[in-house]
């Protein structure tokens, strides 16, 4: 499969191909669920903008890891009817799998995306465990009459794989008996704010192999205020990166997705967060 570069790369990332890049961003600007605040479908575009005001050394990493090669792919075709689009999805992921060696970052969009992102790598890693940060379980089976809401954005998984839950502050009444049940671990934050032992559990926790999935809203909206559904009480900044820096360095962790990005008109302190957020993970996966 052949992804044409989106007209505007992240961090001036260098058109050399999903194939000779060490990581491929994938926009995906998809909003068909949203039940509260809107603005996802913008998410994408405004996180690749705000990534350009970045210094290209990092401070932390003490490197310029766009150095490695960043390819951002041309965004995804959004305005198939849902039926058709989550099929369509996963198969442009599966073709992205399979053309290139790159490390895959998916940019969205609401978390409904997650579900079609998730099936090609489950498919690919045995043992393939979740570690999912967010405010909410997005443990429905259904949403407003949707299985494809951005509330059930892990529940598929779930079925068959671990998902261990972080910075979780609300879990509706349908999906309770899902949290802590079966495949899946949830740390309800308020139960968890000794960030130590909870980097401990989550690395136990995890298989050796995993997929990160990031809704901004595990953030408290302090740090990233541009989000359809937010919750108070969230990870502050350098607590979430001390527990992304500990996963990445102790797990093969396999792909990453940022969704639930909704840019405030006036502000751009959430798609600067969330770019840093994203060249930061970078440094820490190289």
């Amino acid at each position: 499969m052949i992804f044409k570069p989106a007209k505007k790369q992240f961090m001036f990332g260098e058109l050399r191909g999903p194939e000779g890049a060490a990581f491929t961003i994938l926009p995906v600007p998809y909003e068909k669920t949203v039940s509260y605040g809107k603005g996802t479908a913008k998410g994408p575009a405004a996180v690749i903008d705000a990534s350009w005001q970045l210094e290209l050394w990092d401070e932390e990493t003490k490197a310029e890891t766009c150095r490695r090669g960043i390819f951002t792919a041309s965004p995804v075709n959004c305005a198939l009817p849902e039926a058709k689009f989550f099929p369509s999805l996963e198969k442009t992921v599966e073709g992205l799998l399979s053309s290139a060696k790159s490390l895959p970052f998916f940019i969205g969009g609401e978390h409904s995306i997650t579900q079609a992102l998730l099936p090609p790598f489950i498919r690919r890693h045995k043992n393939l465990s979740i570690l999912h940060f967010d405010a909410h379980a997005d443990l429905r089976v259904a949403y407003h009459g949707s299985r494809h809401s951005h509330a059930c954005a892990v529940y598929p998984a779930s079925r068959t794989n671990r998902v261990v839950q972080v910075g979780i502050r609300s879990v509706g009444l349908d999906e309770k008996q899902y949290h802590n049940a079966g495949n899946v671990i949830t740390h309800l934050m308020h139960e968890n704010l000794d960030m130590a032992k909870l980097e401990r559990d989550v690395l136990r926790e995890l298989t050796d192999t995993v997929y990160l999935t990031i809704d901004a809203d595990g953030f408290d909206p302090s740090v990233m205020p541009g989000t359809g559904t937010p919750q108070p009480g969230g990870f502050g900044w350098y607590e979430a990166l001390k527990l992304f820096k500990a996963v990445c360095k102790k797990k093969k962790v396999v792909g990453v997705d940022l969704v639930e990005v909704a840019p405030v008109r006036g502000s751009n302190i959430s798609e600067l967060t969330a770019a840093k957020l994203v060249y930061r993970l970078m440094g820490y996966l190289s």
